[in-house]
C-alpha cells in the first residue's frame, strides 16, 4: 500500500465561534486567565485569537501532563516561557497537589488587586477564566483545585461544550470549552495537536498522520518504537509500520495490513504515555 503525506489539518466546527464570542463576553467578569497547554506540544497548543481576546488580562500558563516528557525538555519549556515574560507552571492535573499549586500561584499573581480591596474594606471573590486548546486537561485542573468532580472530563477533544462557573475555596473559576485557531498555517503544529488527541480523529486521515507521527519519532525519539514493538528503526517509515501491524497482530483475511486499526493503537499508546515520556517540541517552531 502507498501512503501520501497527511491531508492539510484545519478544525474549527461551528460551536468554536460561539465559544470564543461568549470568553469574549465573560472576560470582563474575570480578574485573570488560566491557559492551559499540553506539555507535549505547549507551542501547538497556543491559540493565537485566545491571546487577542485574553491580552489585557494577568495569564498564568500551566503546562499540563508534565508527567509525560523529560524533566529537561520541561525545564527548556519553562525557560522560553519566563524568557518572554510570561507566568508559568507546570502540573499533573490529576494530582491534588498541583490543584492547590495553581490556586496560590493565581492568589499570588493577584496579589496587588486583592490587597488593595482588602485595604477598602472589601472582600474581593476572585473571577477566573480557564481556557486552552481541546483535551488539554483543562476540567480536570479545575477538578483538582476543588478536590471533586464539578467538571466534565474525557479523553477526547470537545467534552465541555459550553461555560459553567464552579466555586472553589474564595474564587470562581469558568470553565470553558476548547478553542483552536480559525486557521492552522503551521502544519506541523497541527499534526502534533492531531498526535496529543486535541482535534477530533473523525476528521483526520489517521493512517497517514500515523505514517508521519512514526517518522518523526525515528528522528527525534531514536528506539522508543523498537523498545515498544520490536521493530527495526533503520527500516523505512512505511516498513516500521506494517512492522507494529505484525506485532500487534493488525492483520486482515489474506494477510493483508490492518493500518486503521494500527494507527488508532499507536495514538492511544503514545496519548495515554505507553512510549515513554515523549516531547514533541521543547521551543517554538
Amino acid at each position: 500500500m502507498e501512503f501520501n503525506d497527511s491531508k492539510k489539518i484545519n478544525w474549527f466546527p461551528g460551536h468554536m465561534t460561539k465559544a470564543l464570542r461568549m470568553m469574549e463576553e465573560n472576560l470582563s467578569l474575570c480578574d485573570s486567565v488560566v491557559y492551559v497547554l499540553d506539555a507535549r506540544a505547549p507551542f501547538a497548543c497556543i491559540n493565537p485569537k485566545l491571546n487577542q481576546i485574553c491580552k489585557n488580562k494577568p495569564i498564568l500558563y500551566i503546562l499540563n501532563k508534565s508527567d509525560l516528557i523529560e524533566a529537561n525538555d520541561l525545564s527548556k519549556i519553562i525557560q522560553v516561557f519566563k524568557g518572554e515574560g510570561s507566568n508559568v507552571i507546570s502540573t499533573v492535573g490529576t494530582d491534588l497537589k498541583d490543584g492547590k499549586s495553581v490556586y496560590s500561584t493565581v492568589i499570588a499573581l493577584l496579589s496587588d488587586k486583592i490587597n488593595a480591596k482588602k485595604a477598602k474594606g472589601i472582600t474581593k471573590t476572585v473571577r477566573v477564566m480557564v481556557c486552552g486548546i481541546p483535551n488539554t486537561g483543562k476540567s480536570t485542573i479545575i477538578n483538582s483545585l476543588s478536590g471533586k468532580r464539578q467538571a466534565q472530563t474525557g479523553d477526547k477533544a470537545g467534552v465541555t461544550k459550553g461555560k459553567q462557573w464552579i466555586k472553589v475555596y474564595d474564587m470562581e473559576l469558568l470553565d470553558t470549552p476548547g478553542t483552536m485557531p480559525p486557521s492552522m498555517d503551521n502544519q506541523l503544529y497541527a499534526r502534533h495537536l492531531a498526535f496529543i488527541g486535541s482535534i477530533n480523529d473523525n476528521i483526520l486521515d489517521l493512517e497517514g498522520l500515523c505514517l508521519d507521527f512514526i517518522k518523526e519519532l525515528t528522528q527525534k525519539h531514536a528506539g522508543v518504537l523498537n523498545k515498544k514493538y520490536g521493530v527495526t528503526e533503520t527500516d523505512s517509515p512505511l516498513q516500521i509500520y506494517e512492522g507494529i501491524c505484525k506485532a500487534r497482530g493488525f492483520l486482515m483475511r489474506g494477510g493483508e495490513f490492518d493500518y486503521e486499526r494500527c494507527s488508532k493503537a499507536v495514538f492511544d499508546d503514545f496519548r495515554k504515555g505507553r512510549l515513554g515520556k515523549i516531547c514533541l517540541e521543547n521551543s517554538p517552531t
